[in-house]
Order: C-alpha cells, then structure tokens, then sequence
C-alpha cells in the first residue's frame, strides 16, 4: 500500500505543474542577461516559415504565425548515439511529433493527456545577450494549450543542468514572458506520475463501446469513490471493462488519484464534465 501523504494528484482537473518537476535556478542568472529598455527589439527569434528563415524581434512575438512554422534544427539517427528521439503520435493532435530523448517523449504524452490543441517541436532560435557577448537557444517545444494560452518547453533531467543551460533558460524565460506565453523547464515527474498515464495511454485512441459498458462504469463511479477492481466487476463483463475504464481515465471522464500507483483498489471517481469526451 502507498505511504504517500501529498495532496491527491486529481487526473480529471489537474495541470502540467501537477505533474512534473520544474527548475526555477535559472531565476538566479537574470543579472547576467543584458536587459533594459530596448532589450525587445536587440534580441530576435528566427522561425522557418514558408521557403526559408524569417526573423522577428522578441517585442513582435505575438504577431509571428507560429502554426505556420516548421522545426528549425533537424532531428538526426546515427549508430551508438546517447540520446534517443523519434516520433510520439499524439491523439489531441493527431499526428505525430518528434523529440529527442525519452524525457521529451514523456513530456509530449503528459501534454497529449492534458489534450493540448499544438505542439511544434525545436520552433525557434532565440538570439540573446548577456555579458559575456551574444548566445543562441532552440526551446524544446512550443504549445498552444487548451483555451489558447501558449507556452514554451525546455527538457532537462534534474543534475544536468549547467550554468550556461541555466542561463539560455533565463533568457528564454524573459522572451516567453515579453509575449505573454508561460515557460517550464521539466526536471522529472512527480511519484507514479508517469508510470499510470502510460498505462493509461494504452487506451487513448478511439474505442467502441460495442456491449455498451461504459454507461455501466460511468453509473457505478456515480455512486461515491469505488475501488477499480469493484468498478469493473460492477459490469456485465469485468475484463472488457478494464480497457473502457482505462479509456474513460484517459479522457479524464473518470479520475483517480496520479500520484498513487494504479491497481484495482484504486479510487475511481466521476471526472469534471468534458464536453465531447469520447
């Protein structure tokens, strides 16, 4: 049994914060950046839209058509590489998206879960000065988050942060928030976090609900918190309900606690009303 005394992850309600670690060190480095008043206009992002690079100041962010935009490095195969990208389709999107490493691809499944509208990875080159002279940074991803909002997304293991990786998010912190958009820096996952939205996740795509079990799901967790395992015996047919409950957690019209592991004692509850849940 979990020991855990943190406050209940709620899946049906909860945001990215609640998920994952950030790093917030870079705070620290801001007197090293070379700011003042024209500071929006001397640093520019440069994007890849149409047939070539197009640069626009940090002060005109909100005007550049970010949907438009392709990624600006490339993401590369070799034999006996360290890192590990590839192509993570998600289902709020539809399509897939590339990342590098593990740590991203665990990232891109958080943000499918939290059924963000975009995701464009590597989607701009930030040109920046501190007092050491002039630097670059490629922020990890850029999304448009439910109801519009945009953030951006860097990707960093807690412990393998630098101070130059510091400093870079620093400056894209100061960009971010000149345009309006939020900035994280992910260091990691909360306890169980991600072991239970990748289980979870396995059930993400469209399911038909042939023998009409979900309405029984649904009017079983109507009655109070039930335990997983009497959630789905309360159906006509237990183990088919297993992958229907599993889809209903997903598209957060059941919920239950992240931070705990998934088993069938688990709490189950009504999810938060989501029009067009699936």
């Amino acid at each position: 049994m979990s020991t855990r005394t943190g406050p209940v992850i709620r899946s049906d309600v909860c945001g990215l914060d609640a998920l994952v670690g950030s790093f917030t060190g870079d705070e620290a480095l801001r007197g090293r950046l070379v700011l003042g008043e024209s500071w929006p206009r001397r640093w520019s992002t440069a994007w890849l839209l149409g047939g070539g690079e197009v640069v626009w100041p940090v002060r005109d962010l909100g005007s550049v058509p970010v949907l438009d935009s392709r990624p600006v490095r490339g993401f590369t195969w070799r034999a006996r590489q360290r890192h590990r990208p590839g192509l993570q389709f998600m289902v709020s999107t539809g399509r897939h998206h590339g990342f590098e490493s593990l740590e991203e691809q665990r990232l891109l499944l958080a943000l499918d879960f939290l059924t963000v509208v975009e995701v464009l990875p590597q989607p701009f080159r930030l040109d920046f000065e501190h007092r050491g002279g002039r630097a670059g940074h490629v922020p990890d991803f850029l999304a448009v988050l439910p109801g519009g909002a945009v953030a951006l997304f860097d990707v960093r293991p807690a412990g393998r942060i630098g101070d130059d990786d510091a400093l870079k998010f620093a400056a894209t912190r100061e960009a971010a928030a000149a345009a309006g958009w939020g900035y994280t820096v992910v260091t990691g996952w909360r306890p169980h976090v991600h072991g239970v939205l990748d289980h979870l996740s396995s059930q993400r795509r469209p399911l038909k609900d042939q023998l009409g079990l979900r309405p029984q799901l649904l009017a079983v967790a109507a009655r109070g918190p039930v335990a997983f395992g009497d959630l789905v015996a309360g159906t006509r047919l237990p183990a088919v309900a297993r992958a229907h409950a599993a889809h209903l957690l997903w598209h957060r019209r059941l919920a239950i606690d992240l931070g705990r592991p998934l088993g069938d004692g688990s709490l189950v509850w009504p999810g938060a009303v989501r029009p067009g849940g699936r």
